[in-house]
């Protein structure tokens, strides 16, 4: 599969995860983020563990840990956190600064030396973010915009980790989102209970609502997410990101009417642009699609054959 087709196939998962906040809004109970956390992530975990029928082995059972405390675990509650105690899309321009967290840890833990253009994309990205979802409000709550630091410096650290790391020999995508989605959604099974107590009744349009964020939104959305990780650079993947507040002011609009200002029109064209010049120019594009790091901290090459077992594997999805 060329480049063109894998920046597409992973921007389907920020795209997806733009519809999470009109779905938890018009169809799931309230004030129920960890519940919704752990809905989202463990049963779409068991559901993939279920498909690639393969466990961690060896240092991966740590490494499995830590990636789902990072991309799932921490990340959920901490972003539901400061949605909540955050007014208007303030929690969507804090985590916006996720480009620019991954062009440092790239230079820190995968040796990416990172450039102007890099930089200024992440910079701008933020900039267009802000002007599409950021309305006017009272004082600023302290708690919400350190949760929402953390979670974009959680799922930032994740997504490096993820590229520096790579996978386990003979171990494709769908086992590895499996493993961090189970774990991830252990790690939330205790605080839920513990914060949110026992869970909610739900309607049908409540099941319907959980069942889609499992499933499309979740399961099949983390799988494009890793696989893209692996074929691509971590600062591609991580600059797909502002797809995702982009995506939830389009369905605000069309959907919930939602009226969109001439200055939220001009932030999505910024936004959108510097998502596009963050896929542009990239010095290790060549070697993202050549190559991808094994578990050992090895890069091999896995062109032909890793698609292969993808596309089997994709055939299996829900």
């Amino acid at each position: 599969m060329n480049r063109s087709a894998t920046i597409l196939l992973t921007a389907l998962a920020p795209v997806s995860w733009g519809t999470t906040y009109a779905v938890t809004s018009e169809f799931l109970p309230a004030d129920r983020p960890l519940f919704t956390g752990l809905v989202r992530a463990l049963p779409a975990g068991l559901l993939l563990l279920a498909v690639a029928r393969v466990l961690p082995k060896g240092a991966w059972w740590w490494k499995a840990t830590v990636l789902g405390a990072l991309n799932i675990g921490a990340f959920f509650p901490l972003l539901f956190l400061s949605a909540y105690r955050l007014p208007g899309g303030m929690a969507a321009v804090v985590g916006s600064v996720g480009p620019l967290l991954v062009v440092g840890l790239s230079a820190l833990l995968l040796g990416q030396r990172p450039t102007a253009r890099s930089v200024v994309t992440g910079v701008v990205a933020a900039f267009g973010v802000s002007l599409v979802v950021l309305k006017a409000a009272g004082a600023l709550d302290a708690v919400g915009v350190l949760a929402a630091l953390a979670s974009a410096a959680s799922m930032s650290a994740g997504t490096v980790l993820t590229k520096r790391w790579g996978r386990p020999d003979g171990v494709g995508p769908l086992a590895l989102t499996g493993w961090q989605l189970t774990a991830g959604g252990l790690l939330i099974a205790p605080l839920a209970l513990l914060v949110e107590g026992a869970p909610p009744a739900l309607d049908g349009r409540a099941v319907g609502g959980y069942l889609y964020l499992a499933l499309a939104n979740t399961a099949v959305s983390y799988w494009l997410w890793f696989r893209g990780i692996g074929r691509l650079s971590a600062t591609q993947v991580t600059f797909l990101g502002p797809l995702s507040p982009l995506t939830a002011a389009i369905i605000g609009w069309a959907a919930l009417g939602q009226a969109l200002t001439p200055v939220q029109l001009a932030g999505m064209a910024v936004a959108f642009g510097a998502t596009v010049a963050g896929q542009l120019g990239s010095g290790t594009a060549r070697a993202a699609r050549r190559s991808e790091r094994t578990g050992r901290g090895e890069v091999r090459d896995a062109a032909g054959r890793q698609d292969t077992m993808d596309v089997t594997r994709a055939a299996l999805r829900r």
